[in-house]
């Protein structure tokens, strides 16, 4: 297959770029960047010298490709995705702005009408593990935020089990610098970044809409900034009028987790990584999962941890790609990690 990334030059653009390369089924036909148009692919990624001939073409001259990878800024591809659709081709967007399903709940959160409320019924989300089946046949496929993908993943298993009483569900969710993408503004520096554990959106975040709609639950999600490059580890704090025992949360976790390819249960009873650390998950296309059960509280915590420019973004995207084109769903993912980094 034939492949374009528009919006290349981004972090999100070159981990893309990365694991394209390295597929078997896939030719990177274009990639488009206004800011870098001309370039050689290694100026703007230079973990990619040498990798390839390709150059940054201007986003007004994209071709139609097989598949095409919108890596935008929010708000982009809204006008982008009705004449790729038209192209025939399949559109993987990686921006928000067709991931929630309700157009209401999209001016919500984003403060503008959606302009195209028709397409929000095409479009699919793009997490396997809940949507694999619809996934196979979609035109276009909205790959979920980073927080929202572990968040969802930590929470989905208790969702559907009834165990989860109707009062809002707690997501404390903390991410690294290159969440905020390439130019992140003067809180982004790494003047103001260092050091620094700070909360940045203690109420309101626009992920607790992809959260609530995949769950189904009432979600309060804050979240913090912490001082890493890259890494989301989701804190869910789920009350429970009876919390089950760490058996009866490994049979749940495992029921739904347990033949999943990029999904792993951890929850060990000691070492230093006993629950879900986005470190070792760097460069993976993982989400680890794990749980504990709180009597005395009456809560059960869940944890989602990954890496947010692999399976927070890219990675989930070249998933997506897999299971629609019938490939393995492994396929240019199996980069393990490394331990220690």
């Amino acid at each position: 297959m034939k492949a374009a990334i528009v919006g290349a030059s981004g972090y999100v653009g070159g981990e893309l770029l990365r694991l394209l390369l390295g597929h078997p089924e896939i030719e990177v036909a274009q990639v488009t960047s206004d800011s870098m148009a001309g370039r050689a692919i290694g100026r703007a990624h230079p973990n990619l010298r040498r990798a390839s001939d390709l150059v940054f073409s201007p986003h007004s001259a994209l071709r139609p490709a097989d598949v095409t990878f919108l890596s935008t800024p929010h708000g982009e591809s809204l006008q982008r995705v009705p004449g790729l659709l038209d192209s025939g081709g399949l559109v993987i967007d990686l921006s928000a702005d067709y991931r929630l399903k309700d157009a209401g709940e999209y001016e919500r959160y984003y403060g503008r009408p959606h302009p195209h409320p028709e397409l929000l019924a095409r479009s699919v989300f793009g997490l396997p593990e809940l949507h694999r089946e619809e996934i196979r046949t979609a035109s276009l496929i909205a790959v979920p935020g980073c927080i929202s993908t572990a968040s969802i993943l930590a929470l989905h298993p208790l969702a559907t089990s009834g165990l989860i009483d109707r009062a809002p569900t707690v997501v404390d969710a903390k991410s690294g610098s290159s969440a905020g993408g390439l130019e992140p503004g003067p809180a982004g520096t790494h003047a103001e970044r260092s050091g620094s554990l700070h909360a940045y959106a203690s109420a309101g975040h626009r992920h607790t809409a992809e959260i609530e709609q995949e769950t189904g639950l009432t979600v309060a999600l804050t979240c913090h900034a912490v001082e890493a490059v890259r890494g989301v580890l989701a804190t869910v704090h789920a009350l429970s009028s009876s919390p089950p025992d760490e058996k009866g949360l490994w049979r749940l976790y495992r029921a739904e987790y347990g033949r999943e390819p990029f999904v792993r249960i951890v929850h060990e009873p000691d070492g230093a990584h006993r629950e879900p650390d986005p470190k070792i998950l760097v460069g993976t296309n993982f989400c680890d999962v794990g749980f504990g059960s709180d009597l005395h509280g009456g809560r059960i915590v869940a944890f989602g941890g990954l890496d947010n420019l692999g399976k927070g973004a890219a990675g989930a995207a070249v998933q997506c790609l897999n299971v629609r084109a019938g490939f393995p769903e492994t396929a240019g993912l199996e980069f393990l990690g490394l331990h220690p980094v």
